[in-house]
């Protein structure tokens, strides 16, 4: 199912998008993240402890960007392959790349082109740095990495908004706030912010708006 929703995305809808939202909506389970590898398909649950939830944050800004400038995102980290392989010629996706040889190839690559890519190398470790996180309980590491991965998002990718920034720097002024960061394509839509269960519905009255908190949830499946 989660192959043929990409599919439809890529070739009838015409972004060129991977399957990690596809995948995620047939195949989590309740109580658990999904930490999935999208080059093989193996996937692991990851579950989140009751003593922290997500918060859901709309900016209530709709993103009309996003498809066209998801296009412009990937064809800038396939130039930077591009430069890759002219030094290394068995690297096959960035995943294959690190910080090291990325700066070795960056002169034959445009800056757009590095930046882009500069985000996707460091993007890829912060998902199995967060399943270790949440394993052990350390929400603030946690959090440490939602916001970094939201600085990057914003400075590098550069797919962020004012109005994502603002909600963001916003949720994370308050003491319940381990970290947020922007979610989905960016260009508006909404935040999302790793909060204690305790503290959930003052964090939700500090940010304001429409916020919702959540709790994961298993995938599409036939309800009686």
């Amino acid at each position: 199912m989660a192959r043929l929703a990409q599919q439809a995305e890529n070739a009838f809808v015409g972004v060129a998008c991977g399957i990690m939202d596809q995948l995620a909506s047939a195949a989590c389970e309740d109580g658990a993240a999904l930490l999935v590898d999208c080059r093989s398909l193996e996937m692991r649950r990851v579950p989140i402890p009751a003593d922290a939830v997500v918060v859901v944050m709309d900016t209530g800004v709709r993103r009309s960007l996003a498809a066209s400038e998801y296009n412009d995102r990937r064809g800038a980290c396939e130039r930077a392959m591009q430069a890759v392989r002219t030094i290394a010629p068995s690297a096959r996706a960035l995943r294959d790349v690190d910080a090291a040889l990325l700066d070795r190839a960056r002169g034959a690559m445009d800056d757009v082109a590095y930046r882009r890519a500069r985000h996707v190398v460091h993007e890829i470790g912060r998902p199995l740095d967060m399943a270790d996180a949440f394993a052990a309980g350390r929400f603030a590491d946690a959090g440490r990495l939602m916001n970094a991965s939201h600085a990057s998002l914003r400075d590098l990718y550069e797919v962020s908004s004012p109005e994502l920034d603002a909600i963001v720097a916003r949720a994370c002024a308050h003491r319940a706030c381990f970290g947020a960061r922007l979610t989905g394509a960016g260009f508006g839509g909404c935040a999302v912010a790793l909060v204690a269960s305790a503290g959930v519905e003052d964090f939700r009255r500090h940010v304001g708006g429409t916020t919702f908190s959540s709790r994961p949830a298993a995938g599409a499946h036939l309800v009686e």
